[in-house]
């Protein structure tokens, strides 16, 4: 009897190796291939453990199948040495579900990044971390979080995933500027294939500690993307596959101190914005562009508290990117100029590809750029030689990549909108940003136009009304509304650009709000008085 069971073993063994052999000839792989990848993983996978217990089924004498069933099948899942094992990486979630952490052995590691350099000084100190004040901050956090996971802690990571060419991923961290660093947090290829990410996702999940001959923490669980269930983003279309419509929500610009901040209110008059707005603000040097940028920026996050507002600086000098973060209620984050091209480069890419996967899931998105000048010549500094220069040396295949990201503005039929309103430099005695700036002219759909002469009669904000204007504004503004600015602007045509701004600043400048201006200009045009 036992004879006859190895007998019916072995044939149906044979037979299970014959299928093997024709499944690995169809896909270009041999048994002996298979073998070779099971001793470098060694755990069975899912599909070869459902295989095992049939035929144990069938057969009740284990211990003759413990020795023979070592071989995988051929639909076993094939998997990169830095990935792990997709059972493996289960395993890990079904352990860190089981634990019960304590609520004050909880950290978030966002809210370490906060903290200042003298607080994690302390903190280090009281985790008896021995010379803290030796270490950059992000080493510093690197050792934090290492005590706090041998102590027991918990650490929820949180932070904007970057896919790179092997597959894997890593969560760079706004409050670094998505600068790589050492407190990454690293993303198997296998949680980024299932749950289908993409790179810019917001990724908030418990991480664990690098084991020996690691170098990163690793994400544990994936809790949520973008703060939705990780159920939901199956379903979302790529950007992409959206469709592109005219801008028709405006953005109320008026805040609730008119007679302070005068140019939102400008704005509002002369170049009205909606969501998906692709605007371009024109500016000689020195004309007030940064601040106009900090103005629009206040009004957005006082008027809409809905639109995901991020603050984008490249290129620009240090002091005014801490001026910027401290008086902006948004995501600000930047490139200062003495850090190489593809440091902007990179930066600009994962602020695109952030806005892109909100605006899949119907955000509306705001980005402020400062400046698109600076960052076409980063994109010319690191694109590859074509061999085609145009005038001022700039290469014909490098603006087409910043052209793509100021072409990502778009409201959104389906839900969403991205608005992208970016500064664009002249007059700075550059034959090269005359380029780009004639490159991008004509790509918005909005525009408003700064005036040297206006600027140096220190009259702000120095817009020139003439040129500055947004097509389809109908789709913005009333009619009502829309045709007492028409009126506006046949009175402010014959004047010259400084007269007109300054004589709408002293009108702007008696009344509480643009519509009780326009109401007292009715009343003086009923009356027959003259402008």
């Amino acid at each position: 009897m036992k004879h006859d069971k190895e007998v019916a073993l072995n044939e149906e063994l044979i037979s299970d190796d014959n299928k093997i052999t024709q499944e690995a000839e169809k896909k270009g792989s041999s048994p002996r291939r298979r073998r070779i990848l099971k001793a470098v993983n060694p755990e069975p996978q899912p599909e070869t453990l459902n295989a095992q217990e049939e035929v144990i089924k069938k057969h009740e004498d284990k211990e003759t199948l413990d020795n023979t069933l070592n071989e995988p099948k051929s639909d076993t899942l094939e998997l990169d040495k830095k990935d792990k094992a997709p059972n493996q990486q289960c395993a890990e979630e079904e352990a860190f579900d089981k634990q019960e952490p304590e609520p004050e052995m909880t950290f978030h590691l966002k809210d370490l990044k906060k903290k200042a350099p003298d607080e994690l000084l302390d903190l280090a100190e009281s985790l008896e971390v021995e010379n803290p004040s030796s270490l950059a901050k992000n080493d510093l956090i690197f050792v934090i979080l290492k005590r706090l996971a041998d102590r027991g802690g918990v650490m929820i990571g949180e932070g904007v995933l970057e896919i790179l060419q092997d597959g894997y991923g890593f969560l760079r961290s706004s409050e670094n500027n998505y600068v790589p660093g050492p407190d990454d947090i690293y993303v198997s290829p296998n949680q980024i294939r299932r749950l289908g990410m993409r790179t810019g996702d917001t990724v908030v999940g418990p991480v664990r500690a690098p084991k020996k001959g690691e170098r990163y923490f690793a994400l544990i669980k994936v809790n949520n993307v973008n703060a939705y269930e990780t159920t939901s983003i199956h379903h979302r279309v790529h950007f992409e596959d959206l469709t592109p419509l005219y801008p028709d929500e405006k953005i109320r610009l008026e805040t609730h101190k008119p007679t302070k901040d005068l140019s939102s209110r400008v704005i509002e008059m002369v170049a009205p914005l909606g969501k998906g707005q692709r605007a371009l603000i024109v500016a000689p040097p020195r004309t007030g562009k940064t601040v106009l940028l900090q103005n629009i920026a206040h009004a957005i996050s006082e008027n809409h508290p809905e639109v995901v507002l991020i603050v984008l600086l490249i290129d620009e000098r240090p002091e005014e990117v801490t001026d910027m973060a401290r008086s902006v209620k948004g995501e600000v984050v930047s490139s200062t100029f003495d850090e190489p091209s593809n440091r902007h480069v990179q930066l600009a890419e994962m602020v695109i590809e952030k806005a892109k996967r909100l605006v899949e899931h119907k955000k509306d998105v705001v980005i402020l750029l400062d400046s698109i000048t600076r960052l076409a010549r980063a994109y010319n500094n690191v694109a590859p030689s074509s061999g085609k220069v145009l005038s001022g040396g700039v290469d014909s295949n490098a603006l087409q990549r910043p052209k793509r990201f100021f072409g990502a503005a778009r409201n959104i039929e389906e839900g969403g909108s991205l608005t992208i309103i970016a500064t664009a430099l002249i007059e700075t005695g550059s034959r090269m940003d005359e380029v780009i700036f004639e490159e991008f002219k004509g790509t918005g759909n909005s525009e408003i136009v700064l005036d040297r002469k206006i600027a140096d009669k220190r009259t702000f904000p120095a817009i020139d009304i003439s040129k500055s204007g947004t097509r389809k504004e109908d789709l913005l503004v009333d009619k009502s509304t829309l045709s007492k600015m028409w009126v506006l602007r046949k009175i402010l045509n014959p004047m010259g650009s400084t007269d007109a701004i300054e004589f709408l600043i002293g009108k702007l400048k008696s009344t509480k709000s643009n519509g009780m201006f326009f109401e007292q200009m009715n009343t003086y045009n009923g009356s027959g008085s003259s402008h």
